[in-house]
């Protein structure tokens, strides 16, 4: 296992990687560049200074997170021909620079959608939340507004500014679309790139959608095992895999995450994974915790067993964490709270380990 840390870059992150690579047990970090648009290529200059810069910290950079699929490719427009060749040689730069797994996403519009940024918790902490009948209230062509309002000043992952200024248009073109379309855009996709990213030893591992339910009217198809499986089956390759996180398929209790991981994970199809924590209070209501299992629904001591009972090698990094202590920073992505993360996962992986072994 190999922990890693979400990190948006220098002039794009309030956290530092001097400050990262003080968390005991750190190995790396995921990043990417928020700043170019998406669609665009890679330059593999910049990602090999940067690769050069992190290095230099003590820190590996082999994952890239929230490099996008244009929306053209998922509509199945005409010009995705060309988005998809942009992409495949994103993807030969990626190889080129060392990265060995791209996370990406197939939703439609949104990206991961929550009603609240900084819902405030009994113990004083702010977390995402999402609340159904807050978001089927809110006007979606509005919605990049409220977005920026919340944001405490930083743009959020996923969420292309090009993008939200063209929601009315873009909910439009999604008339036409239903999930059946969307699964075959999405096959499109993955029989044109997989190869490519074959030949660049660069691992494609989808993101499940957050949350893993149809929002705005908008289909969502990565939502489960049964959708995970018919992904994989589309290209049934090493390099067809999956970002598992447990927060978004956990918020819908019918998903059973360590039966998940044993699963997938015993198929070596599982690049990366997103560890947190999320505490249902009802169907499609929820909000996120601290990663410790008794704050939250989701028993993260089985999740972490289950990948160490499948020999899970890769990538893992805490997901999204409160703000706590007072900190500010980008919703989900402070310093504090995803540090103490780690230390939890670190913990229970070390306890897991020794006892695996004998207590030795």
């Amino acid at each position: 296992m190999k922990m890693t840390f979400r990190w948006f870059g220098e002039g794009q992150d309030s956290i530092s990687l001097d400050q990262i690579r003080q968390i005991p047990g750190m190995d790396g970090i995921v990043t990417s560049f928020i700043d170019i648009p998406v669609g665009e290529v890679w330059p593999l200059e910049r990602l090999t200074a940067l690769r050069r810069r992190v290095e230099e910290r003590g820190l590996s950079m082999e994952v890239i997170e929230s490099f996008n699929v244009h929306e053209d490719i998922k509509l199945g427009l005409p010009s995705r021909d060309q988005y998809i060749d942009k992409y495949r040689a994103a993807l030969r730069n990626l190889g080129a620079a060392g990265i060995k797994v791209l996370c990406y996403n197939f939703m439609p519009v949104f990206d991961w959608t929550r009603s609240d940024l900084a819902k405030a918790l009994p113990d004083g902490s702010t977390a995402l939340a999402y609340e159904q009948d807050k978001v089927e209230g809110v006007d979606p062509a509005k919605l990049a507004g409220e977005i920026e309002e919340n944001s405490a000043g930083f743009e959020l992952p996923g969420w292309e500014p090009e993008r939200l200024k063209a929601l009315a248009g873009l909910f439009e073109a999604y008339k036409s679309v239903d999930a059946e379309k969307l699964w075959k855009n999405l096959e499109y996709f993955l029989k044109a790139v997989i190869p490519v990213a074959e030949e660049a030893g660069v691992k494609m591992a989808i993101h499940p959608d957050d949350p893993p339910w149809p929002i705005f009217g908008l289909p969502r198809i990565i939502t489960g095992e049964k959708s995970l499986e018919r992904l994989l089956k589309i290209v049934d390759s090493p390099y067809n895999g999956l970002t598992l996180c447990s927060g978004s398929l956990g918020a819908n209790p019918a998903n059973d995450i360590p039966a998940l991981i044993r699963k997938f994970g015993a198929m070596g199809r599982i690049h990366f994974a997103h560890v947190r924590n999320v505490k249902i209070h009802s169907p499609h209501n929820f909000n996120e915790a601290a990663h410790l299992s008794r704050e939250g629904s989701l028993d993260l001591y089985e999740i972490m067993k289950a990948y160490h009972e499948v020999g899970y090698e890769g990538y893992i990094r805490p997901d999204h964490g409160r703000m706590i202590w007072g900190e500010k920073g980008r919703p989900g992505y402070g310093l504090y709270d995803r540090a103490l993360g780690v230390a939890y996962l670190n913990g229970l992986w070390e306890a897991i380990d020794k006892d695996a072994r004998g207590g030795r």
